[in-house]
């Protein structure tokens, strides 16, 4: 149908649609299955909810949200912990058309505030230490208006959940939302660089679980382990069982592997979402105790590179049939790419380790991909002389339908990201990379990382990968000392867990002559040693570069 102007309808698209289809297709399969305490002897107990249910409290929700106010276009924060009541609420306030803004609590408190007023939202449905926050630093919430509680309510005011609940269910009318619809607002973590918010729409949410779903076959009859809790949310969609892991999500490099292997096997998970931390934690627990998982059929790793070590040493306790995928993508651009782990081990690792970069695999089905030339300003206009041949390193640009188009409220973020290309838009991932002759990404770490010296320029991940090889090398990271044009390359070493440390003079010269042994390192001539390197909260794997820049700074 079009209108009077003879225009195409918009397109109606809201995410909670998937819910409601899996409500009605398998009503009583678990949708989300959450451990509640354990008993005398340590054995865990669940609570769930199936699929209808979880449409059923998602609808009452969305009556008593409505009934508030909350509603189309109302920005909402959402701070409460992966819980039955977490996917409630977030298909409830996609229901009435809300916008809920989450951020992670992990990237510290100054910055969470931060993000929360730059939000300017409405409204604020959270656990009890959510109000105290905003009860003890009111600025930040100037904006909000309505208040929820999750749990109980201390001195504070607003409505219970409990209160907001309708008790007499009825299908609730969900909004017509369209595919460009403003869906929600997800703060990056800020890992590397200021955190923004980004505008999901109904349209990328559901490009995405189309292509999720397509890329990695994924079927309704699947179990989920998220260990990331923003990917669980693809769960319901995918019609996916989500169990809610016993781990603190902030903190996945510390994860007790008994407590993830123990829902495993109880929960019979046939695909998990882990960043290489957790990949790390777990794989050399499982290791040392001969432990198979043998209904895995698939983990998927992202967040930061994964190492082939890594891979190869959590490959051990799954079946032939099973494989680790190494997906590539951003919180603005998700997936690009993925890569599966028999060809990671049986063939490009021994690329990786000569310091090719990261193979991250060929893009996925709609996604095109592009490296263009290297530059720190704005691009205004796509044109074609902005790429770059196969084999050389540029910045990985990407366009499609799960691409995000822009960030809350920052202009200037948005004209360094997004590039004009006629009626849509490239986005410039901020990362450094090349495409082989198979037409798969190599990652070769962060643009803002790489080391500009004198007579060239050395990139972080292929440079790394170097001191990497060295068995005593926990991991690495390559910083510059100096103004950009005229660095000083320093490399800082983080040994494996358990290393004394004794005789780094030995170990410095033996790294400074691998260094000396490839074109790619042979620069370097300083290497300090740090006890633990700074990483990011989310995924505890990226590293905090700028800091190690200033600390290695003091120590020259």
């Amino acid at each position: 149908m079009e209108t009077a102007h003879n225009a195409p309808a918009p397109t109606i698209v809201n995410v909670a649609t998937y819910l409601r289809t899996m409500a009605r297709t398998q009503p009583y399969k678990r949708a989300v299955v959450c451990p509640c305490g354990r008993d005398r002897e340590g054995r865990v107990a669940y609570t769930h909810l199936t699929f209808r249910q979880l449409d059923i409290e998602s609808d009452c929700l969305a009556h008593g949200l409505d009934g508030l106010g909350v509603g189309r276009g109302v920005r909402t924060i959402l701070m409460v912990k992966p819980s039955l009541d977490f996917f409630a609420l977030v298909f409830a306030l996609f229901k009435v058309g809300a916008v809920p803004v989450v951020v992670d609590p992990g990237m510290g408190v100054s910055r969470m505030l931060n993000c929360l007023k730059e939000s300017q939202a409405r409204a604020l449905i959270g656990i009890p230490p959510a109000h105290v926050l905003r009860t003890l630093a009111p600025r930040y919430f100037n904006s909000v208006k309505t208040f929820i509680t999750v749990g109980t309510r201390w001195f504070w005011g607003g409505r219970t959940l409990s209160q907001v609940r309708s008790r007499y269910w009825e299908p609730y009318p969900m909004a017509d939302t369209r595919a460009d619809e403003i869906a929600a607002i997800l703060f990056t973590t800020g890992s590397t660089g200021p955190a923004k918010g980004v505008f999901y729409t109904h349209g990328v949410f559901d490009a995405q679980v189309r292509s999720i779903r397509a890329h990695f076959g994924i079927t309704p009859d699947e179990i989920d382990l998220p260990t990331f809790p923003l990917f669980a949310l693809f769960d319901p969609a995918l019609g996916m069982t989500a169990v809610i892991p016993d781990m603190d999500p902030t903190k996945p490099a510390h994860v007790n592997p008994e407590r993830i292997i123990e829902a495993i096997f109880n929960q019979g998970v046939t695909n998990m979402f882990a960043s290489p931390a957790l990949l790390n934690r777990v794989g050399r627990y499982g290791k040392e105790k001969g432990i198979k998982l043998s209904t895995l059929k698939r983990v998927i790793s992202a967040g930061a590179p994964a190492a082939p070590a890594n891979i190869e040493q959590f490959v051990a306790m799954l079946t032939e049939d099973a494989q680790i995928h190494t997906g590539y993508g951003a919180t603005e651009a998700m997936p690009v790419s993925s890569f599966g782990s028999d060809e990671i081990l049986g063939e490009t690792r021994k690329l990786s380790e000569k310091g090719y970069g990261m193979c991250v695999g060929q893009p996925v089905a709609g996604i095109d991909v592009r490296i263009i030339r290297i530059s720190d300003g704005p691009i205004t206009q796509w044109t074609d002389d902005l790429v770059l041949p196969d084999g050389e390193i540029g910045e990985i640009s990407v366009r499609g339908d799960q691409v995000t188009r822009g960030y809350f409220k920052r202009p200037r973020d948005d004209a360094l990201a997004k590039i004009v290309d006629g009626a849509t838009f490239w986005h410039r991932m901020g990362d450094l990379g090349w495409v082989d002759k198979k037409g798969r990404i190599w990652f070769c770490g962060r643009k803002s990382h790489r080391v500009v010296c004198p007579q060239k320029t050395i990139f972080t991940i292929p440079c790394e990968a170097i001191f990497n090889n060295h068995p005593r090398v926990f991991r690495s990271a390559l910083v510059g000392v100096g103004h950009q044009g005229r660095q000083h390359p320093v490399v800082c070493i983080e040994l494996e867990p358990g290393d004394s440390g004794k005789d780094k003079k030995d170990l410095k010269k033996e790294l400074l002559a691998l260094a000396k042994a490839s074109p790619i390192s042979e620069d370097v001539e300083t290497i300090l040693f740090h006890r633990a390197f700074p990483v990011d909260i989310r995924h505890n794997s990226k590293i905090f570069r700028e800091q190690l820049a200033v600390w290695a700074a003091k120590k020259m």
